[in-house]
């Protein structure tokens, strides 16, 4: 059994996956907010049912303050050094990094990649992970990481309307999209922010010569994803399908 974790900017989600599962097929998986990580230790004794993992493999993007709390929270049989954090490589798991200095993609983006090249093998694919940050990388059908996008998540976008203009409120995401010439000015920010969102990721497909899908992914994805005039999949937990992919090879 090997524990998967991947500490985001707001969440942390984690699964368990058995030997031999293919990528995405966990015996179980959660998510928790950073302010109740205490909350892991339990979740996990529970999803364990006295099993030990065998390895536990980190994607952390929160931070060192967040690495320590969630070394604390690791079951104690781990820590005799079966905890990999999970880092970008020039190549890993079928794909070949194509960022200037391999090192510095952020590690959960390496592993969207690498989730989305394991759900969709031999084609030319964008994967937009919409988050915090919304990320949107285009990876080509012989699995060549090319680079991307980074831009600020729908959230984000509309809390920054909110605090830097005087007269508009701070709106919540909600289930369903408003019209796209809205009526009021809730709705109105909700639909910009998500034009913009979308029109950044089908950009960035127009530009990805030869791509078949959109894979997308992310707290904000179910918003997004339905207003996206290109060929998608919603997929939850692309990191974590990323991370899967990886620990098959012991090289990560």
């Amino acid at each position: 059994m090997i524990l998967l974790i991947d500490a985001g900017n707001t969440r942390i989600k984690w699964a368990l996956a058995g030997a031999g599962a293919a990528p995405g097929q966990w015996h179980a998986s959660g998510c928790v907010a950073h302010a109740d990580l205490e909350q892991l230790p339990r979740q996990w004794r529970t999803a364990l049912g006295g099993r030990t993992p065998r390895r536990a493999l980190l994607s952390n993007v929160a931070g060192a303050a967040m690495r320590e709390r969630l070394l604390r929270a690791l079951p104690a049989e781990l820590l005799a050094g079966a905890i990999v954090w999970f880092a970008s490589l020039a190549q890993l798991a079928g794909l070949r990094n194509g960022y200037r200095d391999p090192a510095q993609l952020g590690c959960d983006r390496f592993a969207a990649a690498i989730g989305a090249r394991a759900l969709a093998p031999g084609q030319a694919i964008l994967v937009a992970n919409c988050g915090t940050a919304t990320t949107i990388d285009a990876i080509t059908a012989d699995g060549l990481f090319l680079g991307g996008m980074i831009l600020p998540g729908l959230g984000l976008m509309a809390a920054s309307l909110a605090r830097n203009t005087a007269q508009l409120p701070r709106i919540e995401e909600r289930a369903a999209p408003p019209a796209r010439f809205a009526d009021n000015t809730d709705d109105a920010i909700l639909s910009g922010c998500l034009a913009a969102q979308a029109g950044a990721i089908e950009r960035a497909f127009a530009a990805h010569d030869g791509a078949a899908l959109c894979i997308v992914s992310g707290g904000a994805a179910p918003l997004i994803a339905p207003v996206l005039a290109l060929p998608h999949r919603l997929v939850d937990n692309i990191v974590l399908i990323g991370l899967h992919a990886a620990a098959r090879e012991e090289t990560c």
